[in-house]
């Protein structure tokens, strides 16, 4: 898939002037090493060379930025490093100016090789991660009804045909590393009794291998619930679920929750799935969803036992 189209071109032109711009003065640094000592008139280094290795690197990142520039969304890790030594270069700038350690002259490299790109390079991240959340796909997905008739468990048994002879609250989790989905499961173990008591049936859709993901369950003594592998998060899209914002995934509120779920034993695993892959609840019979609980955050904790009694 390309992205190119969908980036602005002011990016790209950003892009490749910082690009050349860290060329530019990385070569001037390597081959003029004293150049700035003597402007300045400061002590030359002893060791040259350290100079000369940070140009390098300087212009190191300008060929990163040149080839980020065609594809800035695809490329948004390179932006980001950048953007990350930018901010943090700065910082220790203002310590050794704070300090009496260099002049203040110096803090005119802050400005041109960091400063005047923290705006554009925010921006570029920011629709990079807008691109993400997104989501495109050529396959879109089909109706409900036929994607519940599609969807299979680990039996064999379509979404439909289990709704035709009970009902089933579809419990879409976040991938099994996060503390959330691990409280999730305990939930549901604790709670199984009160969702199943009218006749209806629980049924887990997972990012993860039916291997590995049917060890996890044992945990929580819900191997035997109805299982179904969703890598690609087509059951996910279909239903209505996307990707969380940043506010969704790592807000105060989802911070503070994480905290207190994980002291209460829900410890971090290995990220297995889409790590800002929203979950949700949904209750179905014959064939269609007549309830849905959609998280407002990851760290929502919804009332399952209420969500499973059929609507009057």
């Amino acid at each position: 898939m390309t992205t190119q189209a969908s980036s602005p071109r002011w990016m790209r032109n950003v892009l490749l002037a910082a690009g050349l711009y860290n060329v530019f003065w990385g070569a001037w640094a390597v081959l003029f090493p004293s150049a700035i000592f003597s402007w300045l008139d400061m002590p030359q280094p002893n060791y040259p060379q350290f100079w000369q290795c940070i140009g390098m690197i300087v212009g190191v990142y300008g060929v990163g930025y040149g080839i980020a520039a065609f594809d800035p969304v695809r490329h948004w890790p390179i932006v980001l490093v950048g953007f990350l030594g930018k901010v943090f270069g700065p910082l220790g700038m203002v310590q050794a100016l704070w300090s009496g350690q260099l002049p203040w002259g110096f803090a005119l490299n802050c400005v041109t090789n960091d400063l005047i790109w923290w705006v554009p390079f925010f921006l570029i991240l920011k629709h990079a991660w807008e691109e993400f959340q997104s989501d495109p796909r050529s396959d879109v997905p089909p109706e409900e009804s036929a994607l519940l008739a599609e969807t299979k468990d680990n039996q064999g048994c379509s979404l439909a045909e289990l709704s035709q002879k009970h009902p089933l609250l579809l419990v879409c989790l976040r991938h099994s590393g996060c503390t959330f989905c691990r409280e999730a499961l305990a939930d549901l173990s604790a709670g199984r009794a009160g969702i199943e008591k009218n006749g209806t049936k629980l049924v887990l859709v997972h990012m993860g291998t039916v291997e590995s993901f049917a060890a996890f369950t044992a945990k929580y003594a819900l191997s035997d619930v109805s299982a179904i592998s969703d890598p690609e998060r087509r059951l996910y899209r279909g239903l209505g679920l996307r990707r969380g914002k940043l506010s969704q995934l790592f807000g105060w509120s989802v911070w503070w929750r994480g905290q207190k779920s994980f002291f209460e034993g829900h410890r971090l695993g290995a990220l297995e799935g889409d790590g800002t892959q929203m979950p949700g609840v949904f209750l179905i019979q014959r064939g269609r969803v007549v309830r849905r609980f959609i998280h407002a955050d990851a760290a929502d904790r919804p009332d399952y036992a209420a969500l499973a009694q059929l609507p009057t």
